[in-house]
């Protein structure tokens, strides 16, 4: 009976019925992540917040590896851990966390999901991945619903506040496609659970530095709510579902993986919407439409150029 079990693990396992639950999975957590990234704000400053998550967030995973017997410090690539480390972490999140002082969540979330965009873009010269004609007009697509987004709040004369944090969202939206790429060509086939582990706590140390030299002295308030946002952001948000990230980067092409996370800005805005109050503006569904329709002629360009045994194989 046990192996009977086992050998249907292993299938559904195998399937693509179970890529589809992990990214339902992260695309869910995310998208109710940025509620409680933004709750976490009223409670302290953006770097000390980031620090708290992913100090929480690499001890849960360093405690899994110790679990799993498969804690280990020798024979890793320090240098390469180091350098993911602050892109993917203390670049991207102090970023989305600063900008988003200014910026709704809503709104932030749909900036930072023009990611895969800047991963094809990127894809194609450091993977060898060709930029066809579907791709270029889904980037062309892309580009213009974010000029959508962010040009209405240019036409209604928002603050220069606004526009900096939205500024500073889409530079992260940047370094995460970086971080992608680099991921890929570094840790391609690797453990992805030492990975994040590892690239987690290089994060967690260089933000938790910068937390103390710009937020020294700041009010920090501990609660019921605050520590479920830090609990919440760190410990699934950033633990479990980066763990799955890099794991659908292993099982699928960079592109198809991107694509996944389409519905993490629709899972973003309708939770701000419920949960905050946020506005739900024409601008705003018209400008993410044209991004989703840009990232899918993206994405879905490199899906048809890869062979069919391959496809086959990544599910």
């Amino acid at each position: 009976m046990q192996k009977k079990w086992r050998q249907a693990l292993a299938l559904f396992t195998s399937s693509r019925m179970f890529i589809v639950v992990l990214i339902l999975t992260i695309t869910f957590i995310w998208g109710y992540g940025w509620v409680w990234m933004k709750v976490g704000l009223d409670y302290m400053g953006p770097f000390t917040f980031s620090a708290f998550r992913f100090t929480v967030g690499s001890l849960a995973l360093l405690l899994l590896l110790w679990g799993l017997r498969r804690l280990t410090f020798h024979n890793l690539q320090w240098k390469p851990l180091l350098i993911l480390g602050l892109i993917q972490t203390v670049l991207v999140f102090a970023l989305i966390m600063y900008g988003m002082r200014f910026v709704e969540a809503g709104k932030s979330s749909i900036i930072l999901y023009t990611m895969p965009i800047w991963s094809s873009l990127l894809a194609s010269h450091f993977l060898n991945q060709k930029l066809g004609l579907r791709k270029v007009i889904g980037l062309i697509l892309g580009i213009a619903g974010l000029f959508l987004i962010l040009g209405v709040d240019l036409w209604k004369q928002q603050t220069p506040a606004v526009i900096w944090g939205e500024s500073l969202i889409l530079l992260a939206a940047l370094c995460w496609a970086v971080a992608n790429i680099y991921y890929q060509l570094k840790f391609s086939g690797q453990d992805r659970i030492q990975v994040n582990a590892y690239q987690m706590v290089f994060g967690a140390v260089g933000i938790t530095i910068l937390a103390v030299l710009a937020e020294w002295g700041q009010p920090i308030v501990l609660n019921v709510t605050s520590l479920f946002a830090v609990l919440f952001t760190g410990v699934l948000a950033s633990a479990l579902c980066f763990t799955i990230w890099f794991y659908l980067l292993n099982r699928i092409d960079t592109a198809t993986a991107t694509i996944s996370t389409l519905l993490v800005p629709v899972f973003g805005v309708v939770f701000s919407w419920l949960f905050l109050g946020e506005p739900l503006t024409l601008e705003m569904v018209c400008g993410g439409c044209m991004i989703v329709l840009g990232i899918s002629f993206s994405s879905l360009s490199k899906t048809k150029t890869t062979t069919k045994e391959t496809v086959e194989q990544s599910y």
